[in-house]
C-alpha cells in the first residue's frame, strides 16, 4: 500500500466522519437527534424532529462527502492508469460515516453514503438503479430501513449486472456494512414494530 493510498483512506476518513445530521440539528435548534426516536445520526432521525428542509439537506450532504472525496483523492492523489485512490477513498468515506471517531464510533448507517460512493466512482447505471429503488421503495412502503437496505443490495447486484467486477468485492463489502447497521431495524421489521417515515417514535 503506497503512501498516496493511505493519504486517499484518511481523506475519505475525515471526510466521511463528518456527521451532518448532528451538526445540522444542533445548529438548527434541534438538539442532539441521538436522543430521539432512533438515535441515529442520518437523515431519517432528522427528520424526526419535524424538520423537513434539514432532513434533505442531511442527506444530500451524507452523499455528497462521499462523493468528493473520491474525486478529490482521484486528482490529487491518483494515478493516472488507476483508479484505486478513489476506491480508498470510497473506503474510507464509509467507514468514517459508519464508524466516526469522534462520536465514540456510533455513525450513521450508509445509505446515503453509498449512493454518493457510486456517483464518485462514476458507476452510473448502478447509481440511477439505487437512487430509483431506494426512493420507489420509500415512496411504497414509508419504511426507511427497507428502502435503504433493498438499495444497497442493488450496488454488487449492479456491479454483476453491468459486468463491472472489479468493484463488486468493494460494492459487495459496502452493502454487507449497510445490512450489519440494520440489524436492529432488521429485528423490529421481524416483531412489526419498525416506525415509517413521518413516526415521530
Amino acid at each position: 500500500m503506497t503512501t498516496n493510498l493511505l493519504l486517499a483512506l484518511a481523506l475519505g476518513y475525515l471526510l466521511g466522519s463528518i456527521p451532518f445530521g448532528l451538526i445540522l440539528a444542533r445548529l438548527g435548534g434541534k438538539g442532539d437527534i441521538r436522543q430521539i426516536g432512533s438515535g441515529n445520526i442520518g437523515a431519517t432521525n432528522v427528520l424526526r424532529t419535524g424538520s423537513k428542509p434539514l432532513a434533505a439537506l442531511t442527506l444530500i450532504l451524507d452523499c455528497l462527502k462521499a462523493t468528493a472525496a473520491i474525486l478529490i483523492a482521484e486528482r490529487l492523489l491518483g494515478d493516472p492508469l488507476s483508479d484505486l485512490a478513489g476506491r480508498y477513498a470510497a473506503a474510507g468515506a464509509m467507514i468514517g460515516h459508519l464508524y466516526p471517531v469522534w462520536l465514540k464510533f456510533r455513525g450513521g448507517k450508509g445509505v446515503a453514503t453509498l449512493l454518493g460512493v457510486l456517483i464518485g466512482l462514476q458507476f452510473w447505471p448502478a447509481a440511477a438503479i439505487y437512487a430509483a429503488v431506494w426512493l420507489l421503495l420509500l415512496l411504497m412502503l414509508r419504511i426507511s430501513s427497507v428502502a435503504g437496505m433493498a438499495a444497497a443490495v442493488t450496488a454488487p447486484l449492479s456491479a454483476i449486472l453491468f459486468n463491472a467486477s472489479s468493484l463488486l468485492p468493494l460494492l459487495l463489502g459496502f452493502a454487507v456494512l449497510v445490512l450489519w447497521k440494520h440489524r436492529e431495524n432488521i429485528l423490529r421489521l421481524r416483531k412489526g414494530t419498525e416506525p415509517r417515515i413521518g413516526s415521530k417514535t
